[in-house]
């Protein structure tokens, strides 16, 4: 569909589906689970394995061709752990695997389809045996696009920019931009700017949820019962 033709108070109702549904099924899932924790369909994210933490304010998205996967296997007994800081934004399609530890810091942004790994998961001649796991550690106020792939004992440096479809083997420093495969740094960035951040959009929940209702109200108005109904079952070229 091109637009939106539920009614406001379908909306609304859909909305507190997926909040109650996040509440019972999803949250008990993780380890911990920070205040303003939001996930939209989230019937399309599989957790597996513990230790598993979300920190506060965590936006996740899924979509039902590009589930969000989150899995610990432990390559020995009582380890392995993935952890969000507070603020992050996880799109549909990303995928982590841990057996080690894989820590994301605050305000990180990780794009569609984007692939985080702490191990190789098979040996190179021990094909059965799980591999050399190493942490992978991801800064504050990184940005991850589409589509990169960011292996096993890698560090990332805050604000830097991984460019979509770069193959992340060596640690990238704080401050750059760094695109490819293998990843190389191709732009510095300017550490004495001013950064606007996702916890900035965050400032005020209350407001931004008001925000929010307003915009709702105003993109849904005229939405009637009979023509979402109705573009549910013959939609038309301009629907």
């Amino acid at each position: 569909m091109r637009q939106d033709h539920r009614p406001y108070l379908i909306k609304k109702a859909c909305l507190k589906f997926q909040k109650l549904y996040t509440q019972r099924r999803l949250c008990p899932q993780f380890d911990r689970v920070g205040k303003g924790f939001v996930a939209m369909k989230p019937w399309y994210v599989e957790v597996f394995g513990a230790t598993i933490e979300l920190g506060d304010y965590i936006t996740l998205i899924a979509a039902p061709d590009k589930r969000v996967r989150l899995s610990v296997w432990p390559e020995t007994p009582g380890r392995g752990r993935i952890r969000f800081g507070n603020y992050c934004l996880i799109c549909p399609g990303v995928r982590i695997g841990a057996a080690s530890e894989i820590t994301i810091g605050d305000n990180t942004m990780l794009a569609s389809s984007v692939y985080v790994t702490d191990s190789d998961w098979h040996g190179i001649y021990d094909r059965i045996a799980i591999g050399q796991a190493e942490p992978v550690t991801i800064g504050e106020n990184v940005w991850i696009g589409d589509s990169t792939i960011v292996c096993k004992g890698v560090t990332i440096g805050d604000n830097s920019i991984i460019g979509a479809g770069a193959v992340v083997v060596k640690d990238i420093p704080a401050n750059v931009v760094a695109a490819g495969n293998p990843a190389r740094i191709v732009k510095d960035l300017d550490p004495t700017e001013t950064l606007t951040k996702r916890s900035h959009w965050f400032s005020d929940p209350s407001r931004l949820a008001r925000d929010f209702d307003l915009l709702d109200r105003a993109t849904l108005r005229g939405n009637t019962m009979g023509r979402w109904l109705r573009t549910l079952i013959a939609p038309t070229r301009n629907d």
